[in-house]
């Protein structure tokens, strides 16, 4: 299928925020934050903790990029209700990561907090965000979520954050596509390129679900953009993802025993990163 000529070609952000071809993002799944009905009242400090081992046995293990995502604060609220905790905890969150490793990190606020996540990239040198719904609506687990674009481009204006990359989901997990039905994937995926997003994500139905590759196809089939692959990646998966996405954001195979509330296992690292090594050798 002929790829969309709608927008000027735009530069290659993964080029752009990396050195490697194919890069590897790992998450960091904080515990619950302050505000969020799962928190205990625990210190602060050892939240911050919990992160920066998890930096560090990333980083350590050769992984390119590293997102914070405040993932433990279920139920996540809409956007409009994410409070000034949330933001506030997140931030000193990603300072502290910052401060430990030099690998480059971006930021995920659920659910779909855009714009929060675009003012804590700004504020601490973050290179992009991720936007579970970035175009058109969905019926998410929170309710009917529009897509923010819009008013998410002009506060990423107004705030001079134009650096911030935007990776952007398309046909997203955690949510049923009725509203969207009537359009391909392909479709979706040129309708994202069109709003302005940098990179496009394929992932599967749920978190650590697989991502098949015809997923990946069907987003490329409908965008000059780059495409990654957003859950499910393990490293026996490897050979065949990479041969057709662009990189990988990886979260829950990297931890103790595949669970994506534990901390980050450095042999399961060293794994992956050894088939990745092997895939961009081949490639």
């Amino acid at each position: 299928m002929p790829k969309p000529q709608v927008l000027p070609p735009k530069p290659n952000a993964l080029e752009a925020l990396f050195p490697v071809r194919k890069p590897v993002i790992g998450v960091i799944h904080l515990p619950p934050l302050p505000g969020a009905p799962r928190y205990t009242g625990e210190p602060v400090k050892d939240i911050y903790a919990a992160a920066l081992r998890d930096a560090r046995t990333l980083a350590e293990g050769g992984i390119d990029g590293i997102i914070l995502e405040n993932a433990s604060d279920m139920p996540f609220a809409r956007p409009d209700d994410i409070g000034p905790e949330t933001v506030a905890a997140l931030t000193a969150a990603c300072l502290e990561v910052r401060g430990a490793v030099s690998t480059p990190i971006g930021i995920t606020c659920v659910a779909n907090g855009v714009i929060p996540a675009l003012g804590i990239a700004k504020a601490v040198g973050a290179r992009w965000v991720r936007a579970n719904q970035w175009v058109n609506a969905y019926v998410a687990n929170e309710g009917i979520l529009n897509g923010p674009a819009p008013a998410a481009m002009r506060y990423r204006a107004r705030i001079r954050a134009e650096e911030v990359a935007i990776f952007a989901d398309v046909h997203v997990k955690f949510g049923a596509h009725a509203i969207t039905a009537d359009r391909s994937i392909a479709e979706q995926a040129t309708d994202a390129e069109w709003f302005d997003a940098d990179v496009l994500i394929a992932s599967g139905t749920r978190t650590g679900s697989p991502t098949q590759p015809r997923e990946v196809e069907e987003v490329k089939d409908g965008t000059n953009l780059p495409v990654i692959v957003g859950s499910g990646l393990s490293a026996d998966q490897v050979p065949a993802l990479f041969g057709i996405a662009d990189g990988a954001i990886i979260g829950q195979w990297l931890k103790h025993d595949g669970r994506w509330w534990n901390p980050v296992d450095p042999r399961r690292v060293e794994q992956l990163m050894t088939a990745v090594a092997r895939a961009r050798d081949a490639g």
